[in-house]
Formats: structure tokens, C-alpha cells, sequence
């Protein structure tokens, strides 16, 4: 355990699995106590408690859906009547409905928007009355490589993530005066389970888009999202950072 982020406490969207998991392990181990939220699987969020926990760190469980937001503001009162205050907002939580735009339902498009673009709205319009309050916080949206350069088979999930990238930008402008900074992640092609169900095929053609030659893993993204969290970034905001071993530059 580290004291990098003693005395904080931070909210974890989509912390049930993959970077979401990595993420809330690690600003926990810098000392944060964290709130979990997910929105179904109970046994894995369950997982991700006791692994902070017998660690040596501090966490809750908060399920719900992000792209609510009557059910998002209950969800951060609650945290904020249990330890006080909020310092740190990961919104992560992602979904994809992958297709071909020809082929891809309205409910498809709608669904990615609601949760991947809505959610991080939701979510930061919650906490951003408090943390300009207190006169500091750290805001993190998870966006994509897909967000930058477009895929194909995911139009609904490129202008979720794209538009993440404006909406990071636009609030970093208004909270900045106040201490709060708003950051994007723009994860690559990461081994999780979102990942693992790729075929084969589409994975080497991926590999060969990346100049690293490798997958990133959950903790590199992790590594980045601890960094833009900490006292270190205090002068970043409205900023991008690509981790994706080269394939958006």
C-alpha cells in the first residue's frame, strides 16, 4: 500500500472487470478507499472488494446503472454520506454492440450512446457542484483509439468515445478555475474480456497496427489513470493520453 492518495476517496464506474478492475485495485493501493460501481455481475464486484480489502484497503459496492442519472446521484450520495467527500470520478463503465452500419439497430446505437457517452455526463454533473466546492478533484473519462481513428463495426461505440474526447475538453474549461481537472484515457487493444472474445484473425490484423508488437494490459491503462489522478498532474487538463503502444500516433 502506498499513501500517494491517503485520505481520498474515489468512484469507480464499470470496476467490476477488466480496466475498470485494474483501475480500482490500483488507486487503492495508493491509499484511496473506492467505491465499486457495476451494474450486474454481483460476484465479480464482490471479487474486487475482497481483493482491496485484504490488501489492506477500503472499499464499497455501489450498484447501478450510469446511463440513469436518478439512479447515478443516489449512488453518489451515498458514497459521500459514508466518507464525507469525493475526490476522484473514473467513468469507465462500456458497453458494445458491434456491426456493421448497415446492419446496426437503432437500439444498438442507442444503448452504446446511453451508457459509453450519457453515462460520463451523468456522472460528472454529480460530482461537479461538490468537488468545485471543496475546491479540488480529479475527473478521468475513459475513451478509445477506436475514438480517434474510427473502426469498423463500431460506429456507435467510435462516436460514443469521440465524443468523450469533447466532452473531457469542454468540462476541463469550466472546473479548471476551481481545481478540478478533467482528463481523457484513450486505451488501445488491451487484453481483457471485452478483447478476449475477438477471433483470431481479427487480433493479428490488430497486432500489425501496433508498434509496440504487444497487447496492453489492464494495469498499463491503470498506470496512466493513477498518474493523471495524483498530486503530480495537478497543471493537466483537457488533455488525451493515448495508451496504445503507438497505433494512434
Amino acid at each position: 500500500m502506498s499513501s500517494k492518495l491517503s485520505g481520498k476517496t474515489a468512484f469507480v464506474t464499470g470496476a467490476s472487470r477488466g480496466i475498470g478492475r485494474a483501475i480500482a485495485l490500483r488507486l487503492a493501493a495508493d491509499g484511496a478507499k473506492v467505491a465499486l460501481n457495476f451494474s450486474s455481475n454481483v460476484p465479480k464486484a464482490e471479487e474486487v472488494k475482497a481483493a482491496i480489502e485484504s490488501a489492506g484497503g477500503t472499499a464499497m459496492l455501489v450498484q447501478g446503472d450510469v446511463s440513469n442519472f436518478a439512479v447515478v446521484t443516489e449512488l453518489i450520495k451515498k458514497v459521500v454520506d459514508e466518507w464525507g467527500r469525493l475526490d476522484i470520478l473514473i467513468n469507465n463503465a462500456g458497453i458494445t454492440r458491434d456491426n456493421l452500419l448497415l446492419k446496426m439497430s437503432e437500439d444498438d446505437f442507442d444503448k452504446v450512446i446511453a451508457t459509453n457517452l450519457k453515462g460520463v455526463f451523468n456522472c460528472t454533473k454529480a460530482v461537479t457542484k461538490m468537488m468545485m466546492k471543496q475546491r479540488g478533484g480529479r475527473i478521468v473519462n475513459m475513451s478509445s483509439v477506436v475514438g480517434l481513428k474510427g473502426n469498423i463495426s463500431q460506429a456507435n461505440y467510435a462516436a460514443a468515445k469521440a465524443g468523450i474526447i469533447g466532452f473531457t475538453k469542454s468540462a476541463a474549461r469550466e472546473l479548471a478555475a476551481r481545481g478540478v481537472t478533467v482528463n481523457a484515457v484513450a486505451p488501445g487493444f488491451i487484453n481483457t474480456d471485452m478483447t478476449a472474445a475477438l477471433s483470431e484473425k481479427v487480433k493479428e490484423v490488430m497486432m500489425q497496427e501496433i508498434p509496440a508488437g504487444r497487447m496492453g494490459t489492464p494495469e498499463d491503462v491503470a498506470n496512466a489513470v493513477a498518474f493523471l489522478v495524483s498530486d503530480e498532474a495537478a497543471y493537466i487538463t483537457g488533455q488525451v493520453l493515448s495508451v496504445d503502444g503507438g497505433m494512434a500516433m
